[in-house]
């Protein structure tokens, strides 16, 4: 079968890495085109030495190239505000779009929860690197008990983090928290980011904090969370749980520190650690927070083609 042809538009470090993972892993895409707006950026110079073609003209330019119309699925990773633009362009040419921003203009998409419900959406949105490590847990308590409140506190090295991310931090914690309700299932869903300067850089953690009211079946809860674990594994290897799952018994909702129009009842404090180490692909191991983000994407895209072929097939 030949491979199905994509663009990746953003050439920073999730972009980079994206190509990097599709170049070496994918046995369905083919990068067509590599774009960004910086003639000078390590990005577009390390696709042009591996034989991609590529252009610093922006998504105009993309949709000039002679092989834009081979295209099939385009690959945003900007920045929010540019992918506003970007997804009314890619629309009128009718390309399918895996946006890799918190843009949040098409369907929250985590591979381990949602993956075939909007695979025939126009534009998915991948939510956040946070958002692609914690919902898969909020989603795996929520298979068991009622989550009546998320929180996630996400960590990561300062030297992973480029320039369209920390332009996007609002996004980011606004587009997770979402995510945390309408994907995870939490009636209520709060989202932190920390950036770390630490030297040498730290691994990328999260620690997520449900409230379930009511009793728990604790055992129920554990399993539930390993056999998500062990599906994100299966596209991020490096992502796992820092330590043991812990319970803590509440007599109120208000002692788990949840907002005020949480119901006031006895519950469950759930606390997930985890830490996601990258591949190293384009940066080194630090980076797990492009690793969740680029993996989840490369994933997505290669469901749509199994699905192709399938239909194709019939």
């Amino acid at each position: 079968m030949a491979k199905v042809k994509v663009a990746i538009v953003g050439t920073g470090n999730i972009g980079t890495d994206l190509l990097m993972k599709v170049l070496r892993l994918s046995h369905t895409l083919e990068v067509a085109a590599f774009v960004g707006i910086d003639p000078k950026s390590d990005g577009l110079s390390r696709a042009a030495e591996m034989g991609v073609a590529t252009t610093a003209g922006g998504i105009d330019s993309l949709v000039e190239l002679p092989n834009f119309s081979d295209i099939r699925i385009v690959f945003d990773a900007t920045s929010a505000s540019a992918h506003a633009r970007h997804a009314e362009i890619i629309k009128i040419h009718g390309k399918q779009v895996i946006d890799l921003t918190p843009a949040a203009i098409g369907p929250y998409v985590v591979p381990t929860v949602n993956l075939d419900q909007h695979l025939t959406a126009p534009n998915i949105n991948m939510v956040t690197c946070g958002g692609q490590a914690t919902i898969p847990i909020v989603a795996a308590v929520r298979q068991i008990a009622p989550v009546a409140y998320a929180e996630i506190v996400s960590s990561i090295a300062s030297k992973s983090v480029g320039l369209g991310t920390r332009n996007n931090i609002d996004e980011f914690t606004q587009t997770t928290a979402r995510g945390l309700e309408v994907v995870g299932g939490a009636t209520c869903g709060k989202a932190i980011i920390v950036l770390s300067p630490a030297q040498p850089p730290i691994l990328m953690r999260a620690t997520v904090f449900c409230f379930v009211p009511g009793s728990v079946d604790c055992s129920a809860i554990e399993r539930s969370i390993a056999t998500m674990v062990a599906q994100v594994q299966q596209y991020v290897p490096g992502y796992r749980l820092k330590q043991a799952v812990q319970f803590d018994e509440l007599k109120s909702a208000a002692a788990a520190q949840v907002p005020s129009n949480t119901p006031a009842q006895a519950g469950t404090k759930v606390t997930v650690l985890l830490q996601v180490a990258g591949a190293g692909h384009y940066l080194p191991a630090y980076a797990g927070n492009l690793d969740i983000m680029t993996s989840a994407a490369l994933r997505t895209a290669e469901r749509l083609v199994e699905l192709r072929v399938k239909e194709i097939a019939v």
